[in-house]
């Protein structure tokens, strides 16, 4: 069994997809348009170029996305992604990239147990924790 995440954006879904492939340094490797699923007559016009599935591949990770239909989007709570990493400079590298016009919740430092740790919400309100254990 795998645990897969599946986020979801207001219509941002593209553009977000693009900003984590710049990040992360992964890519899109399925992306569905509402005017090409059976929804399509069902999707208002002005929403049918949103995305009703895409997917996202990194070597190390998959997460699966897509626009809300209009008026369903609710913003995330609950829950962040976390990345746990042992190079302190890719994860420098990652807090940085994904806190570009976002909000920096707790800013990516040492902690007792990580030699980096940081919390963020990006641009397109996804919560991230960013960990980088201290060698046992």
């Amino acid at each position: 069994m795998q645990l897969y995440p599946n986020l979801t954006f207001d219509g941002q879904c593209e553009a977000a997809f693009k900003f984590y492939e710049e990040c992360l340094h992964g890519r899109t490797v399925f992306r569905m348009t509402y005017e090409d699923t059976p929804m399509d007559l069902q999707t208002p016009s002005d929403w049918r170029k949103k995305i009703s599935h895409a997917t996202f591949t990194h070597a190390d990770f998959t997460f699966y996305s897509s626009d809300a239909p209009p008026g369903r989007y609710q913003k995330p709570q609950g829950f962040a992604l976390q990345f746990n990493l042992s190079d302190p400079v890719e994860a420098e590298r990652i807090f940085k990239a994904l806190a570009e016009n976002g909000t920096v919740q707790m800013p990516l430092q040492e902690t007792f147990w990580a030699l980096r740790f940081g919390v963020l919400v990006d641009q397109f309100g996804i919560p991230w924790l960013i960990n980088c254990e201290k060698p046992a």
